[in-house]
């Protein structure tokens, strides 16, 4: 696909979604976004932007069928996230992230789309080495239940590539962060408890490492592969940002005006580190990070100041 045509944003009112929606808009595409409208998913995520919202489930066969007809390209990025959640109740996870899946790109194979792209994450591979990154070649070994539905998704791409000869493209991304990410995440909930005065939680000794990525840049990319990719490939996006937990913590406490770092019990099954290498996806696409992690995190606690509310769990 080398220029903008129409698109269907599938989770395009969630957090990730709705960063790709804006992008997606300011680079001339016509966007159709699919959302259910979830926890993390809200209309005001869209305000602003030049896109038709239709409220429905990505299961929803009938629906995605219908939605697909006449679209130049799809981006499927809903999805269940949330680690912590997929340890309590894994249900929806299989349900959106694993049926959800099939159903979006099954149609978009059937639909004859131009360029499917299915979002995934660095989990995938599980806990990385203490050096070194995963390549786009790299086996996948998950090892929470959030992640094992995203292999199992990679699974149904390769599977379907196999079956219909229809090439999806799979990108992966590291840690994103910024604005209107749900207040159950890292990076928000820091924020809240620093700007409440309260102590900041780690789980464990807080040395577990990540790599951060402004959702601006992760969007620019994905925009990049519709417009210079090649269908089928995979692509990894990473921001350059490893810090332990406690490091970024800390950080954003200092932003906020100080704050403590408090301890509380391991989540279980918490990989130690995750590192993509995205070395191809830089050269293929032109593409790198832009958002300098200090001034990424410093807009966006400026973002939760100007109204609370913004990272609260609610």
């Amino acid at each position: 696909m080398a220029g903008p045509g129409r698109i269907l944003l599938t989770g395009g009112a969630g957090f990730i979604g709705s960063a790709l929606a804006r992008a997606l808009v300011a680079d001339g595409w016509t966007v159709t976004v699919l959302d259910l409208l979830t926890y993390a998913g809200r209309r005001a995520h869209l305000d602003g932007v030049d896109a038709e919202l239709v409220v429905g489930d990505v299961c929803d066969a009938a629906l995605v069928r219908r939605l697909m007809t006449g679209q130049d390209a799809v981006v499927h990025a809903a999805a269940e996230s949330h680690v912590a959640r997929s340890l309590i109740d894994p249900a929806p996870f299989l349900r959106t992230n694993i049926e959800g899946a099939r159903v979006v790109l099954e149609a978009a194979a059937a639909a004859g789309v131009a360029h499917a792209v299915h979002l995934s994450t660095d989990e995938v591979f599980g806990e990385a080495p203490a050096e070194g990154r995963f390549g786009p070649d790299a086996p996948l070994r998950p090892g929470n239940l959030y992640a094992a539905t995203k292999a199992a998704a990679e699974a149904l791409v390769h599977a379907i590539r196999h079956t219909r000869g229809f090439p999806v493209s799979v990108v992966r991304c590291t840690n994103n962060y910024g604005p209107r990410q749900h207040g159950e995440k890292a990076i928000p909930t820091w924020i809240r408890l620093a700007l409440a005065g309260e102590p900041l939680t780690l789980h464990g000794d807080g040395l577990a490492r990540r790599d951060w990525l402004h959702v601006d840049d992760f969007a620019a990319g994905v925009v990049a592969l519709l417009r210079r990719g090649r269908p089928g490939d995979v692509h990894h996006f990473a921001g350059g940002n490893e810090r332990t937990n406690a490091e970024l913590a800390a950080q954003l406490a200092a932003l906020c005006g100080g704050g403590r770092l408090t301890h509380v019990e391991e989540r279980p099954g918490q990989d130690r580190r995750y590192a993509l290498n995205d070395d191809n996806t830089r050269a293929a696409l032109g593409w790198s990070p832009r958002v300098n992690l200090r001034d990424g995190l410093a807009a966006t606690v400026t973002w939760a100041q100007e109204d609370p509310r913004r990272v609260a769990l609610e």
